[in-house]
């Protein structure tokens, strides 16, 4: 059975990428959503107005991912965070950050996966996201180490803090903005102070990969404005007539990330970090 589960997996892998480059092709060949038109007309955030934020309570469950977090306080999913279906999950992630339906199999897919549930029947809890080394990882941006604190459903506002402070972008309003070398910079630093302060500190290509894909969605759905980023990482909600900076009509597919996802991990550089603390 495992090997008949690892053999349907790699089929279904390959359907999902076939299926995203044609996805990509077709947002070329296709116009855009207008401002302001990017959620549906039946789903929560439509029309630039989201339903009202309420923050979690005692016993809510919440993960490490603040967009997750911040569905469940404004009602998108259960408030309390449990008993969610992975097949929601697809469907709620899709109308609200405007992600290509591929992108919204893959990664509840994924997370069904890791969690041994199937992702056709079964449910979970937002904190089980949170499981070590599978989505969650050390050298977060938002999140301090689990070693060091084993709950990840709160942000560390110091960390926050620290990351938007890297932005040295400017808005078509003036106002700051987060970039590519600004994401590379603030995980080169974080990444050196996390081996430092947690000794259990572990890092592979995977794990790194995953966390220039969570930084990358600040560029992509948020486009790096500092306005925006600010409620979403320190309240975990979303701002005021906010709308998903990616209008493509068929959402934004995992081809069209990795070309914002590559150059930000590339673009880390540890070395320098501790060549520079050396030198100070």
């Amino acid at each position: 059975m495992g090997i008949l589960n690892k053999v349907t997996g790699v089929f279904i892998n390959l359907f999902v990428f076939a299926w995203d480059f044609n996805l990509f092709i077709l947002n070329i060949l296709t116009p855009s959503y207008k401002p302001g038109h990017v959620v549906p007309a039946h789903a929560a955030g439509h029309a630039l107005s989201w339903p009202e934020y309420t923050p979690p309570k005692d016993g809510d469950s919440r993960s490490a991912c603040p967009m997750l977090n911040a569905m469940a306080n404004h009602g998108i999913l259960p408030h309390d965070g449990k008993n969610i279906t992975f097949k929601d999950l697809n469907i709620k992630i899709r109308q609200t950050f405007n992600f290509a339906p591929t992108f919204c199999f893959f990664v509840p897919k994924f997370a069904a996966d890791f969690l041994n549930r199937s992702y056709w029947t079964d449910r979970f809890d937002l904190a089980e996201l949170s499981l070590h080394n599978a989505i969650e990882h050390d050298g977060s941006l938002t999140r301090q180490d689990a070693a060091l604190v084993p709950d990840q459903a709160k942000p560390d506002l110091g960390l926050v803090k620290e990351l938007l402070e890297e932005a040295t972008g400017t808005m078509a309003d003036g106002s700051p903005r987060l970039t590519i070398p600004d994401l590379s910079r603030a995980l080169s630093k974080r990444r050196v102070a996390a081996k430092k302060t947690n000794k259990d500190y572990t890092e592979d290509f995977f794990h790194n990969i995953f966390g220039s894909s969570n930084s990358s969605t600040m560029l992509t759905l948020f486009g790096g404005s500092i306005a925006d980023l600010t409620p979403m990482l320190t309240e975990e909600r979303f701002s005021e007539n906010w709308e998903p900076r990616v209008r493509s009509r068929f959402g934004l597919t995992m081809a069209k990330f990795n070309a914002t996802v590559i150059p930000v991990e590339r673009g880390v550089n540890t070395k320098s970090i501790v060549q520079a603390e050396g030198e100070a």
